[in-house]
C-alpha cells in the first residue's frame, strides 16, 4: 500500500533533505513500558515521520525516539469529539477513521503524513488560523515522559508551565505519549471552494480582508518569477466546510496515486521550469472568479498526492523560508519580502501566503502570530541561497516578525534570539538530556 508509514517516510531524515546525520534509534512501542530514557546514551529526540523540513527533528550523534509504534486510538467521545490517541498516530490515521463519521481536524498543516506528537511539538497551523488558531489551542490534554523517568499530565490548568513549554516546543521538553484533541464536526467531506485571481499585493490583501468573515478557510498562491514593478500574479484559495453528507467510502483518506522513484538531477529546478509550471498553473483558472465543490484531500493536502515529492529538488534538496511579519495598513513588510525576491531573481518555486488572526497560540515558541505568513521553497543553492536568507531575516526582524522553527534549516544564533526572546524561559523547562541539532545550532548548548 502506498500509505503506509515505512513508505511516506524516508528514513530519520527532514523533509528538505539538505542534512546528512546518523543517529542512534530507539522504538517507542508501549507507552505503559516505554524505554527507560534514563539509562540510554544522549542526547535524545522523539522523531515521528520527520516532515519538519529542518533539523528540529534530527539529532546528529544522539538517540531518535522513534514514535511511529505509538499508533492506538484509546478513547472517543461521539458525542463531543473528544479523541485520546497515542502520539505516533498519524493525521492521516485521525483523517481516515473519523470523516465517515462526521469529525475533522481542528487544525490542519498542508500534508496529513504528520504525527499527533509531531504536530503538538511543532503547533502547526492551516488555513483557517484566524478562527481556529493553531492545533495546539484544541490540545485539552496530554501525558509527558521525563528522562528521569517521571510521568506529568499536563493541560491548560495542570502543569501548565509545561503544558505551553510542550506545545510548540520541538520534541524538546521529553516523550509525549498521548494527547486529547478536539476534533470539529463536519457534515461531510466537501469544501465549497471559491478561487480568484490578484494581480497584485493590495489587490490581494484586499480580497483577503473581505474573505474573513464569509471564509472559514483561506490561503493564497504566489507566482515569484513573474514579479515586475505593480504586478505580482497569484490565486486566493478560499473555502467552507459544505452541508453534503457522503459514503463512507468517498469519505476515506486517500494515500498518493504516485511516487517520485529516484532524485531528480539538479539542473531540472531551473527558471524556465519554473516559469513554465507557473504559467500553466495560472492558466487554468479562466475567469476572475471560480466557485466548485471539492473534496477535502485536494483542498488541503494536493502535495500527498505525489510520494516523496522532495525528490524532486535532488539530492541536494531543499530549503522552506517561512516568516510572519506584522499586519499593518500598507502591509509594507509582505511588500518588501516580495520585492527583495524580485530584486535578487531568487525565484521560489513554491510560495504560499496567509493571513493569521488574533488567536493567541499557547505554546511558549510557537510560530504563529497576527500578520502575514509568507512560505517559500528554493533549491538548495549554497551559499549565495543562506546569504540571501540573512537579507530576509533583516526585514522580518525589522516588522517584527518571526521565521518558522519547524521549517528552518539555517538560522543563525543571533537571529532566533531576536525572533524568540523567550526561548532562555523555554530553557529552564526543557529536558536536560533531550536536544536536537537545530537546538544546539541556535543556541550553542552542548548535546
Amino acid at each position: 500500500m502506498f500509505h503506509t508509514k515505512a513508505y511516506l517516510r524516508n528514513q530519520y531524515e527532514c523533509w528538505g533533505r539538505v542534512f546528512r546525520f546518523e543517529h542512534g534509534i530507539e522504538p517507542v512501542f508501549w507507552r505503559d513500558e516505554a524505554p527507560k530514557l534514563e539509562s540510554l546514551p544522549g542526547p535524545l529526540l522523539p522523531y515521528g515521520m520527520g516532515r519538519s523540513y529542518g533539523d528540529v527533528c534530527l539529532n546528529s550523534g544522539g538517540v531518535l525516539l522513534d514514535t511511529s509504534y505509538l499508533n492506538h486510538f484509546l478513547t472517543f467521545d461521539p458525542q463531543t469529539g473528544l479523541l485520546r490517541c497515542e502520539a505516533g498516530v498519524t493525521l492521516f490515521e485521525i483523517l481516515d477513521q473519523f470523516v465517515p463519521e462526521g469529525w475533522f481536524l481542528p487544525v490542519t498543516p498542508g500534508t496529513k503524513y504528520v504525527t499527533v506528537g509531531g504536530a503538538i511539538a511543532n503547533d502547526v497551523h492551516g488555513k483557517n488560523h484566524h478562527v481556529g488558531g493553531t492545533f495546539g489551542c484544541h490540545v485539552k490534554r496530554l501525558e509527558l515522559l521525563r528522562s528521569s523517568g517521571e510521568r506529568f499530565l499536563c493541560s491548560a490548568e495542570e502543569n501548565a508551565e509545561m503544558f505551553r513549554a510542550t506545545i510548540g516546543g520541538l520534541g524538546l521538553t521529553g516523550l509525549i505519549l498521548w494527547a486529547d484533541i478536539q476534533l470539529k464536526k463536519i457534515e461531510g467531506p466537501w469544501i465549497h471552494m471559491e478561487t480568484e485571481k490578484f494581480s497584485n499585493l493590495d489587490e490581494f490583501f484586499g480580497i483577503t480582508e473581505a474573505s474573513d468573515e464569509a471564509f472559514e478557510l483561506t490561503a493564497a498562491w504566489i507566482d515569484c518569477a513573474t514579479q515586475t514593478r505593480g504586478f505580482q500574479r497569484g490565486i486566493v484559495i478560499r473555502g467552507n466546510y459544505g452541508h453534503e453528507g457522503a459514503h463512507k467510502k468517498s469519505a476515506r483518506a486517500k494515500g498518493p496515486r504516485v511516487a517520485v522513484p529516484f532524485d531528480l538531477p539538479g539542473f531540472c529546478m531551473n527558471r524556465t521550469v519554473l516559469r513554465m509550471f507557473n504559467a500553466v498553473y495560472a492558466g487554468k483558472q479562466r475567469k476572475k472568479r471560480e466557485t466548485g465543490r471539492v473534496h477535502y484531500e485536494s483542498f488541503f493536502y494536493p502535495l500527498d498526492i505525489l510520494g516523496n515529492w522532495n525528490r524532486l529538488y535532488g539530492k541536494k534538496g531543499f530549503y522552506q523560508y517561512q516568516c510572519m511579519v506584522t499586519d499593518d495598513k500598507k502591509h509594507s513588510g509582505c511588500k518588501a519580502l516580495m520585492k527583495k525576491v524580485s530584486d535578487r531573481r531568487m525565484d521560489s518555486f513554491l510560495a504560499v501566503l496567509k493571513k493569521c488572526g488574533p488567536i493567541k497560540s499557547p505554546g511558549l515558541l510557537s510560530f504563529p502570530r497576527e500578520g502575514i505568513a509568507v512560505a517559500m521553497d528554493f533549491p538548495n543553492g549554497g551559499e549565495k541561497l543562506l546569504k540571501f536568507f540573512k537579507e530576509l531575516d533583516a526585514i522580518v526582524q525589522d516588522y517584527d516578525g518571526c521565521v518558522n522553527l519547524s521549517k528552518d534549516a539555517r538560522m543563525p544564533p543571533e537571529s532566533f534570539k531576536v525572533f524568540y526572546p523567550q526561548w532562555e524561559n523555554f530553557g529552564k523547562l526543557k529536558d536536560p538530556k533531550f536536544s536536537s541539532s537545530f537546538w544546539r545550532r541556535v543556541t550553542g548548548e552542548a548535546g
